[in-house]
């Protein structure tokens, strides 16, 4: 019996076979919780697509126990490495967009205690940026802090941030 599974490279244990099954029933049960918008975003076989969406539509708690046991099914067949990444890049999106927010808040803040040099790494790596523009915004927003006034063109450096690291990632998104 030793002799055999040394021969055989490819034997996998029963446990690890079941380990692989619960990766893949949990990777569908992820799926499952997904939006249409979302889903459409996963660039999946149709019969998987078909058995998600009539997963979300079951009430029944053995029905949909079934069910995601036949979608772990399916992902399994479909010997695909790419669902996993997708799934993963859609239920991150959010916390991406948080740790942007915080990269162009922390470029604000740097702008109006560092000044003309933060403004000039901040032009090296978007080029995109009216030097001039940046300035004349964080003048205003310095004036209306030692002012005590609301701060509108703090607002409007993050507001300018925020559009320049957009359109630096649409240029970029065109040329790939």
């Amino acid at each position: 019996m030793t002799e055999s599974h040394d021969e055989d490279d490819n034997w996998v244990s029963k446990t690890q076979r079941k380990h692989e099954c619960d990766e893949m029933q949990e990777l569908g049960e992820k799926m499952i919780t997904l939006n249409k918008e979302e889903l459409a975003k996963i660039n999946m076989d149709n019969e998987l697509r078909r058995a998600i969406e009539e997963a979300q539509r079951m009430k029944s708690n053995g029905a949909l126990k079934r069910q995601k046991q036949y979608i772990g099914k399916i992902i399994r067949n479909l010997d695909d490495e790419t669902l996993e990444p997708q799934l993963n890049r859609i239920l991150h999106m959010h916390d991406i967009h948080n740790a942007e927010f915080k990269r162009m808040e922390k470029w604000r803040d740097a702008m109006m205690d560092g000044g003309d040099d933060v403004i000039n790494s901040y032009m090296e790596q978007y080029p995109l940026a009216d030097r001039h523009h940046l300035r004349q915004l964080v003048r205003n927003a310095k004036k209306e802090k030692q002012n005590n006034k609301p701060p509108a063109a703090y607002r409007q450096i993050f507001k300018y941030i925020r559009e320049i690291s957009e359109q630096t990632f649409d240029n970029n998104e065109n040329d790939a």
